[in-house]
């Protein structure tokens, strides 16, 4: 087997699900600043300085926050993360509305733009140097691509970025709510199988996009994936409808609009550039990937084909957080690992394979506990488990999904053969970009 190593960096943290930790007390009162500090923000290439003096501070702390002015200066809390209330300001142009999310990276915020009197969200930056310096190649890829992409349909588009008390704030559009999020707040139950297909879609022409640019996002999942609109409309639950009493009328929400945006490109990676480490959230990441074969545009593909079949189904195809059992699941819902990557993968990898009977995975002997073992066997192979859950057109959709999720990479389907694919090209009735 090759030796090589792969460090396992780029995501620290981003295996377990939910993978956006709850935070406590983000709003406490701030500390009292030192005297004389001076007040600063960035934005792009201009310094623009405030002088402050004792009594100026002490308007801050007695009389509140005046209108078009940031707040007083205080620390970070003990991870790096910005300090905010909500209704002070970042920076004079931007009012802080609410807080939207967050992650590794830092924290989202829903603000006002009082220049163009618009909601925008506003990517909130960790002080630390690794994320820093992540922000600002995330910066040069989103530029990027909104100069490729006019009409800004595929992709977030940025609408402005400064350094603000040693946080990099990214301004983008306001969109609705992550296909995650919209399928949590909906009890994970699955989208209709023509509204797959349009999410499927243009997924897959934004991956098209991003790879005729020489780019690989890495970073696929329903998290990263935002419906331009928050609206909605409630339709029956015909599966759970068939299950209840003649009385009893259940709904579930679909979204009104099928129109989707990519989002956080701060994983995105140029083909030219180094991919020997590990990409991608643990369960969309690539078997190449896991065992540690180096990865191209194809670990996007495997992504896209997870994605599709949680969108089908409500729930991750590959629910797991370690190695062996993921290729455990692997083998039972897709069939054996080919010998030929199994010889290729790295030391890392080798201990996950037995050399009895040549080598094969050594599950369910390495298992971790027998609760480990029943995750893995009751999943159903992959045609049983789109048969569950679709009705019209599942035979076009095994197809589409099995070319997607080949384990070798230099076999699966590539994102433009993908849109050509009878799934997406026969003539079933569909929803459209707007769902009356």
């Amino acid at each position: 087997m090759q030796t090589q190593r792969i460090a396992e960096i780029p995501h620290a943290g981003a295996d377990k699900r939910p993978r956006k930790r709850q935070r406590l007390g983000w709003d406490v009162p701030p500390p009292m600043p030192p005297p004389q500090i001076s007040l600063s923000f960035y934005c792009g290439k201009e310094a623009m300085h405030t002088a402050t003096t004792n009594q100026f501070w002490q308007s801050f702390y007695h009389t509140g926050v005046p209108r078009y002015v940031s707040p007083p200066w205080r620390g970070d809390d003990k991870d790096g993360h910005y300090i905010f209330s909500v209704g002070e300001n970042l920076t004079p142009r931007y009012r802080i509305l609410s807080k939207m999310g967050e992650g590794t990276f830092g924290q989202v915020l829903e603000c006002l733009d009082l220049e163009n009197q618009e909601q925008v969200a506003i990517k909130v930056v960790r002080s630390l140097q690794k994320y820093r310096e992540a922000a600002m190649i995330e910066i040069d890829v989103l530029q990027r691509l909104a100069k490729a992409d006019r009409s800004g349909i595929r992709c977030v588009q940025i609408r402005n970025w400064f350094d603000y008390r040693n946080h990099i704030c990214i301004v983008f559009e306001k969109l609705g709510p992550s296909l995650y999020d919209f399928l949590r707040k909906n009890s994970y139950r699955s989208f209709p199988i023509d509204l797959v297909r349009e999410l499927g879609r243009q997924l897959l022409e934004s991956v098209a996009f991003m790879h005729d640019l020489r780019l690989i996002h890495t970073d696929l999942k329903p998290e990263n994936i935002l419906l331009v609109s928050p609206e909605y409309i409630k339709v029956p639950d015909y599966k759970i409808l068939s299950r209840s009493p003649k009385d009893v009328l259940l709904f579930k929400n679909v979204p009104k609009s099928s129109a989707i945006k990519l989002i956080d490109f701060g994983s995105a990676t140029f083909e030219h550039q180094d991919h020997n480490y590990v990409v991608s959230t643990r369960h969309y990441r690539a078997p190449e990937v896991i065992l540690g074969l180096g990865w191209n545009y194809p670990c996007d593909m495997w992504s896209v084909g997870c994605i599709i079949v949680e969108l089908c189904s409500g729930e991750a195809l590959f629910q797991t957080h370690e190695n062996l059992e993921h290729l455990a699941m692997m083998e039972r819902v897709l069939g054996p690992l080919p010998q030929h990557m199994v010889v290729k993968a790295d030391r890392n990898a080798e201990k996950y394979f037995k050399q009895s009977r040549g080598l094969r995975l050594d599950w369910p002997e390495g298992a971790s506990s027998r609760e480990s073992i029943r995750a893995v066997w009751k999943l159903p192979r992959l045609q049983n488990l789109v048969m569950q859950h679709v009705d019209h057109s599942a035979g076009d959709l095994i197809d589409l999904l099995q070319g997607l999720l080949r384990y070798d990479p230099t076999e699966r389907l590539g994102a433009r053969e993908a849109l050509m694919q009878p799934f997406f090209n026969r003539e079933w009735r569909r929803y459209g970009h707007s769902l009356n």
